[in-house]
């Protein structure tokens, strides 16, 4: 049976869901980013296998962190078959892939990148962006966040007893 808004919206929820309703107006839909060079981190891989044929692959993503597209995604597939292995373990060696086992772990936080992207247009006019290439050229510190507990505190002196002083 399908389900209605008061059959979702708790505790008053429904008041301002329809108060953000009548405020919002619609976002556009996402446009390809321009061609051009980004200053991204890469915020995963994920292993896949493509829709039409089942090739596998290693789907890079990368977000834009600087301005006017900040947060913005674009990805890169590095295939995993042997007439595209020597690209993919070049691209996949960048953020220090080097077996293919490392694959199964989650990437490291802040590795950021300069990336070049391409747009370009399907048969049908359809336009994507498409990764050129990228560099790394860091390690950004992962923003701490505000609820973690604070391993810096120092230890609390004790006295011989084991008592605090």
């Amino acid at each position: 049976m399908r389900k209605s808004l008061t059959d979702i919206l708790h505790n008053g929820q429904q008041s301002a869901v329809a108060s953000a309703w009548a405020s919002a107006e619609a976002a556009d839909d996402f446009e390809p980013l321009p061609a051009g060079e980004y200053v991204c981190h890469l915020v995963g891989i994920d292993l896949f296998n493509a829709r039409t044929n089942g090739t596998p692959g290693a789907k890079m993503s990368f977000r834009v962190i600087e301005g006017g597209h900040a947060g913005r995604r674009v990805w890169l597939d590095c295939w995993l078959t042997p007439a595209a292995m020597a690209m993919s373990k070049r691209d996949l060696g960048k953020v220090g892939i080097t077996d293919l086992s490392q694959l199964e772990k989650p990437v490291p936080p802040g590795i950021r990148c300069n990336v070049r992207v391409a747009l370009r247009r399907d048969d049908d006019g359809t336009a994507f962006n498409r990764v050129r290439a990228f560099d790394v050229v860091g390690i950004d510190e992962p923003e701490r966040d505000p609820f973690a507990p604070d391993t810096a505190t120092p230890p609390v002196e004790q006295n011989e007893g084991g008592c605090p002083q």
